[in-house]
């Protein structure tokens, strides 16, 4: 879950994992990220939830520093909350030294995989069908499978990772004429039933 805009973030400690190993928290999370500020109340409506349920969870977010109240914005009965600017890195060492870290840590991978799932869903369900020719023409949806080494995939992972963050960078915070939320996905990892090739192989 790492904000490319502010890719140096924060390592969640066991604690902060702990506090986001919850659906509806990395709901939020989410739904803060993709399209902006909201009140409780809004959250709540976009997410099928009350606004009881969402401003509980605002403040616990907020406790552990996920979330935070938007300067100048709302009243003290209607509040406007923010994602906190910064990536959440979720593998800390010391927190998956424990097997209560390692549980938050998939908890949370798997609601967030779930979102981008849905997300990718949507488009392929009829989805393009919808959208203006400009946005059928600029969506792709694309992968490749290749034999590579950990060093050689780690070096492609930060290539496109900064390639990512300057165009989040750039764009981030834009509310120009023709602009929409836009999600950037991209995943790159070993086939876990695959073979490594050993000198053996390779001879």
């Amino acid at each position: 879950m790492t904000d490319t805009e502010h890719p140096e973030g924060r390592i969640a400690d066991l604690d902060g994992l702990k506090a986001l190993a919850h659906p509806l928290r990395v709901q939020i999370i989410e739904a803060l990220s993709t399209y902006g500020p909201h009140t409780a109340s809004t959250l709540g409506d976009r997410l099928g939830e009350s606004s009881g349920a969402t401003s509980y969870h605002l403040r616990q977010l907020e406790k552990h520093g996920y979330v935070r109240e938007v300067e100048g914005r709302g009243t003290a009965r209607e509040r406007w909350w923010e994602r906190t600017p910064g990536g959440i890195h979720l593998s800390s060492p010391d927190a998956m030294e424990s097997e209560a870290g390692r549980q938050a840590n998939r908890v949370i991978m798997r609601e967030w995989l779930h979102h981008r799932e849905s997300g990718v869903r949507s488009i392929i369900d009829g989805g393009l069908e919808r959208l203006d020719k400009k946005w059928h023409e600029a969506t792709v949806l694309n992968s490749a499978s290749v034999h590579v080494t950990a060093a050689q995939l780690e070096e492609f992972n930060e290539r496109i990772m900064q390639l990512v963050a300057d165009f989040a960078r750039e764009h981030r915070g834009q509310r120009v004429v023709g602009s929409r939320p836009v999600q950037i996905q991209y995943f790159a990892f070993p086939v876990l039933d695959g073979h490594e090739i050993t000198e053996e192989d390779a001879s």
